[in-house]
């Protein structure tokens, strides 16, 4: 009895070890089977000029997947306007002429004008980080979707990249009162359009490749687009000394990252969830570069461009609240969908602002402590 037992425990054991290593074998077999079919590949394309700083950040997105998937995943991003039109992008993504872009959700407001409730506008005292928090935790990724299964756009969006505070502009001399933008022949996107037409403004709503040769050509009177190293780069030193820094317009404009649906839904899980973290990855490293560079080309144009900048009157951005709050009452009226993310945002807002403003401590002072008229920095 007891050299039956033993027997029958070998060959289990036999059986066990065969089994393992058959199992083994599959599991070493299985990357040769994908990596047999080839990386897949995707052509997508920005709504930016190769030169700008926002398509770099695009080419970044596109390399942390790439590395992170081991080649097995392949982005290449073409600037705007190599394959369509920039205000184009949506379509093309949904209809599958690209399998994949880098952009903006309000570029998309003809779309749908809830769309540009991802960062055109106050953001209801948020910055875009805290925004994207809403979007993550708050319920905003849910709205999306259902945003954008109402418009029938065959899309997956992911929103990241927060970005600074945008300027009010550029014009050709300081304005003071919101009375000085009656009249002038201005380019924003977005809501921003509505307010902005509200201020008394001709709005026309160009591309950032567009505006600057708009500018020089006298088709604008002003405009504004994003940043520093943007601004610099495409070239509005070289047709305006003038800009206008802060504004509510754009307080918490973020980047989408946006892929067909049909493609994305069609990778393996494991690739989705690569992709998932690369977004966040990418997001955070965008907000580090933009510090260094936006930072860096303030300065340059400051003393190489000779560029003076003024900060907006607070009556400025006082009537700009006042007349978004007219605008978004009109939307939502309008649009069920559009109160809805409406409502999510202020109860996010509400309570994570209130937090903030209790909690974080104002910067001004140390700054001023350090690096203002009686700084200190350059005793330590």
């Amino acid at each position: 009895m007891k050299r039956r037992t033993q027997v029958e425990g070998k060959t289990s054991r036999r059986k066990f070890l065969s089994g393992a290593a058959m199992a083994g074998a599959a599991m070493m077999a299985a990357p040769s089977v994908v990596k047999a079919q080839g990386p897949v590949n995707m052509r997508w394309q920005s709504t930016w000029p190769s030169k700008d700083i926002f398509h770099e950040f695009a080419l970044d997105f596109a390399q942390k997947v790439n590395d992170m998937t081991g080649g097995d995943l392949k982005i290449e991003v073409l600037p705007a306007g190599a394959v369509v039109p920039a205000f184009g992008l949506l379509d093309a993504v949904s209809q599958g002429t690209l399998d994949g872009g880098h952009g903006v959700l309000v570029y998309h407001y003809g779309k749908q004008t809830a769309l540009a409730l991802w960062g055109s506008g106050p953001g209801f005292a948020m910055d875009a980080n805290m925004l994207l928090a809403w979007h993550k935790y708050g319920g905003g990724k849910e709205l999306l979707a259902k945003l954008y299964e109402s418009i029938g756009a065959n899309v997956v969006s992911f929103p990241y990249g927060p970005m600074p505070t945008q300027p009010l502009g550029w014009f050709k001399k300081p304005v003071a009162k919101a009375e000085d933008i009656q009249g002038l022949k201005f380019r924003t996107v977005g809501i921003s359009i509505d307010v902005f037409t509200g201020l008394g403004a001709a709005v026309n709503a160009l591309p950032g490749g567009e505006i600057v040769a708009a500018l020089d050509r006298g088709l604008l009177d002003a405009a504004e687009f994003n940043n520093a190293s943007s601004d610099r780069v495409l070239g509005f030193p070289d047709v305006s000394k003038i800009c206008m820094l802060q504004s509510y317009h754009q307080n918490a404009e973020q980047f989408e990252v946006m892929f067909n649906k049909t493609k994305y839904d069609g990778l393996p899980e494991q690739m989705k969830a690569i992709i998932t973290n690369a977004v966040e990855a990418a997001s955070q490293d965008m907000a580090w570069k933009a510090i260094d560079r936006y930072s860096k080309d303030y300065v340059e144009m400051q003393t190489t461009d000779k560029v003076k900048f003024y900060k907006t009157p607070e009556a400025i951005l006082k009537r700009q609240l006042e007349v978004y709050d007219e605008v978004v009452k009109k939307k939502a009226g309008e649009n069920p969908l559009f109160k809805e993310i409406l409502q999510s945002q202020i109860a996010f807002a509400e309570r994570a602002t209130r937090w903030e403003q209790d909690t974080v401590v104002g910067r001004r002072l140390v700054f001023d402590h350090y690096f203002g008229p009686n700084g200190v920095a350059k005793e330590l």
